[in-house]
Order: C-alpha cells, then sequence, then structure tokens
C-alpha cells in the first residue's frame, strides 16, 4: 500500500500549476494527507544585484514576495485550510528546482505535484525545466501535469455516469444509461 501523508505542490501561478493544484487536492483527499503548496520567488538581489540599485532591491524584493503571499493565499480555499490543513509557503531563491526539492526534503513530502510549460526542444534547451530538475532530484515521487491535456480528476457524478458506462449495464428508469 502506498502512505501519502504530506502532497506538496509547486505553482508558478500559470494555468499548468492551476492543473496541478487540481492533482495534489484530490490526492491529498484521498490519502488524508496534509497540502503544501509552494511558490518560489527569485532572489533579485543575487539575480539582478546591480550596483546603484542595490538600495531599490530590498523594497522590490519585498514587493514580490508580498504579491506572491497574496496570490498563494487566494489559491488556498476555506475547505483546503480545513480538510487538508493546506499550507501555503513562499520561499525566495535562485534556483527553484533546488528550493522546491530542499523544502521537500525538509519536510519530508510523499509526493511533489507540479504543472510542466510542454516547451519545445529548443526552448527547453536554452532554458531548461524546472520540473525536469525535480524530478531528477527529488527524494520522491513527482506527478508532473500539462494543461488542459487531458483531465483525469472529475466531479463525483461524471465518475458516477462512467463507472456506469463502463460496466454496460442498464439503469432502471433511464433509457441509455447504464449501472453497476
Amino acid at each position: 500500500m502506498i502512505l501519502i501523508k504530506r502532497v506538496l505542490v509547486a505553482t508558478d501561478f500559470s494555468e499548468p500549476s492551476d492543473a496541478a493544484l487540481t492533482y495534489g487536492r484530490e490526492l491529498a483527499r484521498t490519502f488524508a494527507a496534509t497540502l503544501h503548496v509552494l511558490h518560489v520567488t527569485d532572489n533579485m538581489t543575487l539575480q539582478y544585484g546591480l550596483e546603484g540599485y542595490s538600495t531599490l532591491l530590498p523594497e522590490m524584493q519585498e514587493d514580490v514576495e508580498a504579491s506572491a503571499r497574496q496570490q498563494l493565499d487566494g489559491l488556498i480555499t476555506v475547505q483546503d485550510r480545513l480538510a487538508l490543513q493546506a499550507k501555503p509557503v513562499v520561499i525566495t531563491a535562485v534556483a527553484k528546482a533546488v528550493a522546491i526539492v530542499d523544502y521537500a526534503t525538509d519536510h519530508a513530502i510523499d509526493l511533489i505535484v507540479m504543472g510542466t510549460h510542454g516547451r519545445g526542444a529548443i526552448s527547453h534547451l536554452l532554458m531548461g525545466s524546472i520540473a525536469e530538475r525535480v524530478v531528477r532530484t527529488a527524494p520522491c515521487p513527482v506527478l508532473t501535469v500539462h494543461h488542459p491535456e487531458r483531465e483525469f480528476v472529475m466531479p463525483t457524478d461524471a465518475v458516477a455516469e462512467t463507472a456506469f458506462a463502463d460496466n454496460e449495464v442498464e439503469r432502471p428508469g433511464r433509457p441509455g444509461q447504464y449501472q453497476v
């Protein structure tokens, strides 16, 4: 039996990340796991630290982090907080993949769920892939999610209807509908 107690969803607030959050919520709910939602902001001082601008960068860094916290708080619902003990986390780092893996290691995460943009080969070669680096170095399994190529997470009614159709048993009172 697979035991999943802590699910980490890494988000960059993109559509693939939103799809990953949907998967992460469902997996956390299914396994009665805690949901961690992590956003890694760029460390502007180290990444963009130019002479003459160093006095502005701390304020800009604080603004970027505050904006990320606000966006993250908007993603986490009251239901997430109550049922999944959702933990929104903002970290600042230069290397996002390393920060995600370090967080997963430090918090004994059992599964990482993250979106992937599915860039082309040239873009991937030039920019690299955070998801690929996380997959290669993570201490636990990583589920990568594209958006919206395929939706596996369905509302409960849709799951029941699919089950009826798969078993090919006609539902009473509903011609053309099936039951188990």
